[in-house]
């Protein structure tokens, strides 16, 4: 590095360059959602801890992933809130750092357990004999934390590359937050090493488990095929279809960005397939699971019962 080189000490994310009253209705729009991803998956999260007959593997991945989501937005959706209504825009050199190495932590946590969720519907399905052996707690525990582990130490490795470089202007990243492509355009070295990481995290966080969930829902559809009554193919159908809506929206939208050739034209592409990857996804993955989900309806009646009747009881005491 040449001498009058010097260390940026804060950023500047574009984000969205509208007027101020539209730079509102977008605030308050994205409010809304943020409110309903933390509601809507809070609540599943919470029904699923209360309600016993819901303590089964598939609704434990379930309330890890409702876990995921709500931190993923809560990493990204905050500080783009504010920067809609500041005009500076500003962010630290290190919490931006920490921001995108959070952000990779759960985006790579949530692919990893998504395919647990898929391996836990292809044991179910095609060895339902065999299911409770096969898909123990221990089992489901190590499964989980080793989600949780990969998810956290590939951020690690990418942070710590990240920091490697040396980082002297621009000062502007043209995107909601401090994503990892956009940060590393702000350095003053060549980041080839960073890009080939990232290229091989694609391949074994996107490529590869894309690929098992692909070959185990082959799987299971010729397993659904072969079920005698009407009934069980419809809820084998409807548990399997969800999870499969949930996996094509996180992993489509994660392969274009990070695999697609890299371009200017394709950073306003970009910067609306992250603002649906941080704000809508969360807030569908909820929707979309207790939609089709009979158990999770179930239990959400019961516990609105429970509260009503606790209500009348207390009422009646006064």
């Amino acid at each position: 590095m040449e001498g009058n080189q010097t260390w940026i000490t804060d950023i500047t994310l574009l984000g969205f360059q509208v007027g101020p009253a539209l730079a509102i209705l977008l605030c308050g729009l994205f409010s809304v959602f943020y409110t309903l991803t933390l509601l809507g998956n809070g609540v599943i999260f919470g029904i699923i801890c209360l309600d016993s007959k819901l303590h089964t593997p598939m609704y434990f991945f379930l309330s890890h992933l409702a876990i995921v989501d709500m931190s993923y937005a809560s990493n990204n959706v905050p500080k783009m809130l504010a920067n809609l209504m500041n005009q500076k825009r500003t962010i630290s050199f290190v919490p931006c750092i920490m921001q995108t190495f959070l952000y990779l932590a759960f985006a790579v946590t949530e692919c990893l357990i998504l395919v647990v969720m898929s391996y836990d519907r292809y044991v179910a399905i095609c060895h339902p004999l065999q299911y409770t052996v096969i898909m123990s707690w221990r089992v489901c525990t190590i499964l989980v934390l080793t989600s949780w582990s990969c998810g956290f130490a590939l951020s690690l490795v990418h942070a710590i590359l990240l920091l490697r470089l040396p980082f002297c202007g621009p000062r502007d990243v043209n995107h909601l937050f401090c994503e990892i492509l956009s940060v590393l355009k702000l350095a003053c070295a060549d980041t080839w090493v960073n890009q080939v990481v990232i290229f091989a995290t694609c391949v074994f966080v996107l490529v590869g488990p894309l690929s098992l969930i692909l070959v185990s829902y082959m799987h299971i559809l010729g397993a659904i095929l072969k079920i005698q009554t009407k009934e069980g193919r419809i809820k084998a159908f409807s548990t399997c279809s969800s999870h499969l809506c949930v996996v094509g929206l996180f992993f489509g939208i994660a392969m274009v960005v990070y695999m697609v050739p890299d371009s200017n034209q394709r950073e306003e592409q970009e910067k609306m397939l992250s603002l649906f990857h941080s704000v809508f996804n969360p807030m569908l993955n909820p929707l979309i699971y207790s939609l089709r989900n009979a158990q999770l309806k179930g239990a959400l009646h019961r516990a609105l019962q429970r509260k009503r009747s606790m209500r009348t009881v207390y009422g009646l005491c006064l």
